[in-house]
């Protein structure tokens, strides 16, 4: 007989409402913050300016471009970054039933920090102009998951134990080339892009990088939640998950390519931000249950306002200067994280 998931703890529609109307306002909020403060009326004025074709004002011309062309298009970056590592988060931890697991546990972020690595330090792919570092990130995060893929396919299919062990000991890999090729820069204002880039960072986001990633998170979290009964089935193990009739060698195939492309293309354009895959999943089923049905609906809007913020704090704290958003995330992440931990009514893979 079928064990049913967690029970819920709160409503579904007024939960994703709410984190919906949140996120909007986090949104404006990202617009508004920053070194150069602007009115949220300003903001609502530039906003409607720049969607209706509108003429601004010549005073207002540097205002109007910081709010439209390098805040706006950084909040939503950060947006649909947050959304597809936690929608991945709850994926990957499903694929290899460990709590311990977030998007970055098959290596294929390490290998894209290979890529980006060689364009900012050694000027590969110059050719290519602003999309030097994207595509040179994306293309190593692909050859990643090739490899990743290749070591840890067996005669068995990808088992959780094979992938997560071939996914570690690869990323110590690729992280072994990325620190040679720091340490060996010529310039120190490179090798700092270097480690910026290294912790996570939005500070390079435009326009053109947002299309592409939003699609892609997109597909990604439409096809997770089709398949959300199966990943209820897998969570149970292999043997429960196949007499429900879900074949757990194809789903953990399939999940891996998706998780693998959603993670890739995020890395690509944001850097490796970590616990956003790892904490937002935990939180959300504390909220919601393990419903993977319910998970999936409400952790990328948990990732999403997460990063926001994250990404607003980086740009506050040692402001005009900026922390990389990675190093918010963590120090938000680690006492939240620990807190769950000691919380007696969730347990991170038994009590």
């Amino acid at each position: 007989m079928r064990r049913s998931p967690t029970p819920s703890r709160i409503p579904l529609p007024p939960l994703v409402l709410g984190l919906g109307l949140f996120l909007l306002v986090s949104l404006v909020c990202g617009v508004s913050l920053g070194a150069a403060g602007i009115a949220w009326a300003e903001v609502f004025r530039f906003l409607w300016a720049g969607l209706t074709g509108g003429t601004v004002h010549t005073d207002d011309a540097a205002a109007y471009t910081i709010v439209w062309e390098i805040r706006l298009p950084r909040v939503v970056l950060g947006a649909v970054v947050g959304a597809g590592l936690a929608a991945v988060g709850v994926a990957v931890q499903a694929m290899v039933r460990n709590a311990l697991a977030d998007p970055f546990v098959l290596g294929i972020s390490s290998g894209a920090a290979v890529g980006a690595n060689a364009v900012i330090l050694l000027g590969a792919f110059a050719g290519l102009g602003v999309w030097a570092l994207s595509v040179s990130a994306f293309a190593s995060a692909l050859a990643a998951m090739v490899l990743v893929y290749a070591v840890a396919r067996s005669p068995h299919g990808l088992t959780p134990l094979r992938l997560i062990l071939t996914g570690t000991a690869l990323a110590y890999g690729f992280e072994a080339v990325t620190t040679v090729m720091v340490f060996g820069a010529a310039r120190g204002e490179a090798a700092r892009s270097a480690m910026m880039w290294l912790l996570g960072s939005l500070g390079g986001a435009t326009w053109a990088q947002v299309p592409l990633a939003a699609v892609t998170v997109a597909a990604g979290w439409a096809w997770l939640r089709w398949r959300a009964e199966s990943l209820n089935a897998l969570a149970m193990g292999d043997e429960t998950s196949a007499a429900l009739g879900v074949q757990p060698g194809r789903l953990r195939r399939e999940l891996f390519l998706v998780t693998a492309a959603v993670t890739g293309t995020v890395v690509a354009v944001s850097g490796a931000i970590g616990f956003v895959g790892l904490m937002v999943p935990h939180v959300v089923r504390m909220l919601v249950g393990a419903d993977h049905r319910r998970v999936l609906a409400v952790a990328p809007l948990v990732g999403a306002v997460l990063l926001v913020w994250a990404d607003v704090l980086s740009r506050l704290l040692l402001a005009p200067a900026e922390l990389p958003v990675g190093v918010i995330t963590a120090v938000v992440g680690v006492p939240a994280f620990l807190l769950l931990m000691r919380r007696g009514g969730y347990a991170f893979g038994g009590r």
